[in-house]
């Protein structure tokens, strides 16, 4: 579910009509567009919010473009971008938009988010701030962001849980095999230096050997943290119940079926090509 959820989300950070609705707005280049349009509904935070919220990223990353983005366009300004952007993404991405796959989808979501708990999932409170959408495809892809961000508060919830911090958590992540080494310094933005000293202090609580190799302390502490996320996510499918939350799967399985590749979620695919 989780992934069907994040497929249809992820359009967000594929399309094209949406950087061009931001950079239209004022943001510059993909990363202010992706902190900025993300975090805007918490309203124009200063660099550590979003640091201890995107923790996954270096600070130099963040720190590129927040504050910047705030002088540069307003967090409604911001929002209204990724609403256009997404509108005309989908538009551009489904031949009937007016298909009831959408309305049904959207019913569904909504009814799933009742049994979220917004304490300490700081990006889902923001965008649940929000009003939901009239038009049925714009509502299910705002009730899949509103999944997202709240199992990635969830996960952020499991990693401190654990006692990594950002740069411990994506060495880690990529040691037990769930992500490409390359992404610690190219996607997340972190230095050879960082994640040198992080490679010291995960040897030092026996996650890594000396060789750098996850042990099995280090694949039980992923999956305790994998555990603990689902874990965290699951009353709000308990309260959909089985039957609506795989009708909800069946029809979100089928509208990114012609989606194209997501980098986060086939990425192995993608490196093999």
């Amino acid at each position: 579910m989780w992934e069907a959820a994040e497929r249809f989300h992820g359009l967000t950070y594929i399309a094209t009509e949406v950087r061009e609705e931001g950079i239209a707005a004022g943001l510059k280049g993909f990363w202010m567009n992706y902190f900025a349009s993300r975090i805007a509904p918490v309203g124009p935070v200063g660099a550590l919010v979003v640091e201890s919220t995107f923790f996954y990223y270096a600070p130099t990353r963040v720190r590129r473009a927040i504050p910047d983005a705030w002088s540069l366009a307003t967090p409604a300004d911001i929002i209204a971008a990724r609403y256009r952007g997404m509108d005309r993404a989908l538009r551009a991405t489904y031949s009937d938009i007016a298909a009831p796959v959408f309305a049904e989808g959207a019913a569904l979501v909504r009814a799933a988010l009742q049994g979220c708990d917004p304490i300490g999932r700081l990006l889902y409170s923001g965008w649940a701030s929000l009003g939901w959408p009239d038009e049925p495809h714009m509502a299910l892809w705002h009730g899949c962001t509103l999944l997202r961000e709240y199992r990635s508060g969830n996960h952020l919830i499991a990693v401190c849980a654990e006692g990594l911090d950002g740069i411990e958590s994506i060495v880690s992540h990529v040691a037990v095999g769930g992500a490409p080494r390359n992404w610690i310094r190219d996607e997340a933005g972190w230095t050879t230096e960082d994640e040198a000293g992080a490679v010291i202090r995960l040897q030092a609580r026996g996650w890594l050997d000396e060789q750098g190799t996850a042990t099995s302390e280090c694949h039980a502490g992923r999956g305790r943290i994998e555990a603990m996320t689902d874990a965290l996510d699951f009353p709000l499918w308990e309260r959909l119940g089985e039957q609506s939350g795989q009708r909800l799967f069946d029809l979100l399985s089928e509208l990114v079926a012609g989606l194209p590749p997501d980098d986060q979620l086939d990425w192995e695919q993608i490196y093999k090509n």
